[in-house]
């Protein structure tokens, strides 16, 4: 009877090991990674870099992506949205092929979702873009850059012609899932109702500064589940 037990335990247990070695290194318990999960490019904002996004991305890889899905990206921020939104096209196109994808999920912070629109709707963004996400996006223009100089700054002016033809027609073109957060108490982006978008999901978040979208763990969940339908 012993040995009959034992025979089963083994048995048990040399099924259950071979489910484990079976799975991929990025489908261990309770990852939200998954067969249908897009690679995702991060796009900073106005003075920022790839290093904005390191807390996002390890919650991201704590989650189950792996490295090679997370593509936190730089570009010169002085420049225009229109050149960055060029570069954004090659970048994108590099990280498809890298993967294998066949789209992917972008999420902008501030003036990061300017250059990510205008590929959307001016370079045939929204056939290679599942989702996209803006947090504190100056969507409409924010009177924080009244007092700047820089090509791309001045584009996020309340009423600049860059942003008149960015939102001129659909806000929200194309196939691809459009969502926004927007803070209360965000200083940067004034007023508060920029950020939202004719045609996306705009989520008010609790009291959070600007740069605290990035690191605040429910707008990073929220985000996460957004993208990954």
């Amino acid at each position: 009877m012993k040995k009959t037990l034992a025979a089963a335990a083994a048995a048990a247990a040399g099924a259950l090991l071979a489910v484990q070695v079976s799975l991929p290194a990025h489908a261990a318990s309770g990852s939200t990674f998954n067969s249908t999960s897009n690679p995702v490019l991060f796009v900073h904002g106005y003075t920022g870099d790839a290093s904005n996004w390191n807390t996002m991305a390890d919650r991201f890889r704590a989650d189950g992506w792996p490295a090679s899905y997370l593509d936190q990206w730089s570009y010169d921020w002085r420049q225009s949205n229109v050149t960055t939104a060029q570069q954004l096209s090659a970048e994108i196109d590099r990280l498809l092929t890298a993967t294998g994808a066949a789209k992917v999920d972008i999420v902008s912070h501030s003036m990061g979702g300017l250059s990510s629109r205008y590929y959307l709707k001016n370079l045939d963004g929204t056939a290679r873009v599942d989702a996209w996400v803006s947090l504190g996006g100056p969507n409409h223009g924010t009177d924080s850059a009244n007092s700047c100089l820089d090509t791309s700054c001045s584009e996020m002016r309340i009423g600049s012609d860059f942003l008149a033809a960015l939102n001129s027609g659909d806000e929200t073109p194309g196939s691809a899932r459009y969502a926004t957060w927007w803070s209360p108490c965000d200083t940067v982006i004034n007023p508060d109702s920029s950020v939202a978008l004719s045609g996306a999901t705009n989520t008010r978040t609790a009291c959070l500064s600007h740069t605290g979208l990035l690191t605040d763990a429910t707008v990073y969940a929220q985000t996460r589940d957004m993208i990954n339908r």
